[in-house]
């Protein structure tokens, strides 16, 4: 059995493969967005694992994640705005995951990740900021 387990082991590691994604953020975002990596199983749409840090003292209603896929000339190729997430505590840390809903992720692809609006628990207002410029600039063009 304990050879069994180590076999299902290897091989599931084998079949996932991981890259990371690059992270930005807005100076005054209420979020920070941590290790962010996406996660392929060949036959599955690629998911996003990430963790996020609430900076504040008060604590957060909700937060929306964006995504932005870049093709290897730096090129917007597709982006995608999370469901909502809830609740999220002062100074703590949830870990959360994108299931990309835009097709496969070329291995030369680069996926940038940041917080685009967030809500505090007894407030109207929302936190917002505009990612796309800082996403198109943490994606230099990468020579062929």
């Amino acid at each position: 059995m304990t050879l069994l387990s180590a076999a299902m082991t290897l091989w599931l590691a084998a079949a996932a493969a991981e890259m990371p994604a690059v992270v930005v953020q807005a100076a005054d975002s209420p979020v920070k967005i941590g290790r962010a990596t996406v996660l392929t199983v060949a036959g599955d749409p690629p998911v996003l694992l990430y963790s996020a840090t609430n900076q504040t003292d008060e604590e957060l209603d909700q937060f929306t994640v964006m995504v932005f896929i870049f093709d290897v000339k730096g090129r917007l190729k597709t982006r995608q705005v999370a469901p909502g997430r809830r609740t999220l505590e002062a100074k703590t840390t949830k870990y959360s995951t994108i299931v990309r809903d835009g097709g496969p992720v070329d291995p030369t692809d680069s996926i940038v990740i940041g917080v685009n609006q967030a809500q505090r628990r007894v407030s109207d207002p929302w936190w917002r900021a505009d990612l796309q410029p800082a996403a198109e600039a943490a994606v230099p063009p990468k020579k062929p």
